[in-house]
């Protein structure tokens, strides 16, 4: 899904692509060999037909959303962005849970990987596709909906009405501690006639694996190839950066970062788009603008999300890609991911693989818990057709 750029920057040469389907569900092109990220590009023949009608999969979704036989509870850890949407809707108004109880932990995508691997989850909730090694270990990382993430700031003095424009560039170089001052000339030539407040930036990261670090220092380095800011062993999503200001501070969690930057000053912090009614309308934090690949300015709306993920034409069999950073879509947001159920099929009993079926079916269906009543409150959106096609093919798999 990086063909546009993946020549082109290191960062973004990563997918080796197994069978691609069209987002918008036009196209579908089945490739010969399947890998994760960070591998080099192999030559496939590929074989183009119609794809899957929006309305062809939501039936054979409807075949799997059904009730099991005997109780068969679920227990889930992960993804803190994932997370308000698992515990708030999942849990409340999933049709199934009398005979499939279902149990969320927001944890880390990292966390969620781990336990699902290592068997003591059912699901495990994730920002970010699988390795080709956690692939060859049995996981299969399933996209359920569309998220995005918002950069947002704490500055006193300047109206939340003011979305301050920041590049990656910029980004880059207050955490990298170059840009220290939110009145810094480079803030300040983005964002002219604006009267930005003298403030000490204070930069926030995550702790441990994180997917939202994974998706954001994505951003930065495909926007400016001299960052610096860099994941440790690609989406393992560790925070790994040398010489990081003093002022830096590690926080655990998208509500760790959320409740951190409300009371810091000065505070620029990455947080899931699940948290915006919490970060914009109850802390009163700012919420950026960011620079897209096309050199504007666009904040996390649902037709600017829309947008950047429409301009990503193709998708791997597999479900492994990035969202980030398309060139060619003029009014995209730049921060665009899916959020992946991963499973270990071999480590599921048969009622337990009924189970998971059933309740992954009805999470990504959009007439069910991807409706867009369920989605609005934590601003995520429904797969499009050719991306809901490939997770429906990955959770019919097993």
């Amino acid at each position: 899904m990086h063909a546009r750029a993946e020549e082109k920057s290191p960062l973004l040469a990563q997918i080796r692509r197994a069978g691609v389907v069209t987002i918008s569900g036009a196209l579908v092109v089945s490739a010969l060999t399947a890998s994760a990220a960070f591998a080099q590009t192999t030559t496939a023949k590929v074989v183009a037909h119609k794809a899957p009608t929006l309305a062809a999969t939501e039936k054979k979704l409807k075949a799997l959303e059904i009730p099991a036989s005997s109780s068969t509870p679920l227990n889930e850890t992960g993804s803190s962005l994932f997370y308000p949407l698992m515990n708030g809707i999942w849990t409340t108004k999933f049709p199934y849970l009398s005979t499939i109880p279902f149990s969320p932990v927001s944890s880390s995508s990292g966390t969620g990987q781990a336990a699902v691997l290592a068997g003591t989850a059912t699901i495990g909730a994730s920002d970010v596709y699988a390795t080709a090694t956690q692939l060859a270990a049995g996981a299969v990382n399933i996209p359920i909906v569309v998220s995005s993430q918002m950069v947002t700031y704490n500055i006193p003095g300047l109206s939340t009405r003011t979305h301050l424009k920041l590049s990656p560039t910029v980004i880059n170089n207050i955490y990298a501690g170059t840009i220290n001052n939110w009145n810094d000339p480079a803030i300040k030539a983005l964002n002219k006639g604006v009267k930005i407040p003298s403030q000490a930036i204070v930069p926030l990261h995550r702790t441990g694996s994180s997917g939202d670090t994974f998706i954001f220092t994505w951003y930065l380095g495909a926007g400016d190839p001299g960052s610096f800011i860099r994941t440790t062993g690609g989406p393992s999503q560790t925070w790994n950066q040398q010489g990081a200001p003093s002022s830096a501070e590690a926080e655990a969690g998208n509500t760790g970062m959320l409740q951190a930057c409300a009371v810091t000053p000065g505070c620029i912090a990455y947080i899931g788009v699940s948290y915006e009614n919490s970060a914009v309308t109850t802390s009163h934090l700012g919420l950026a603008s960011l620079k897209n690949a096309s050199g504007n300015y666009e904040l996390p709306t649902p037709a600017a999300v829309s947008a950047e993920v429409a301009g990503y034409k193709t998708l791997p069999a597999n479900g492994v890609v990035s969202l980030d950073y398309l060139p060619k879509v003029k009014t995209g947001y730049p921060i665009v991911n899916f959020e992946y159920a991963w499973v270990v099929p071999s480590k599921l009993s048969p009622a337990q693989k009924t189970a998971v079926k059933s309740l992954l079916a009805w999470g990504m269906d959009p007439t069910g818990g991807a409706s867009a009543a369920n989605l609005s409150n934590v601003h995520f959106q429904p797969l499009p057709a050719g991306a809901l096609a490939t997770a429906y093919n990955l959770l019919a798999s097993f």
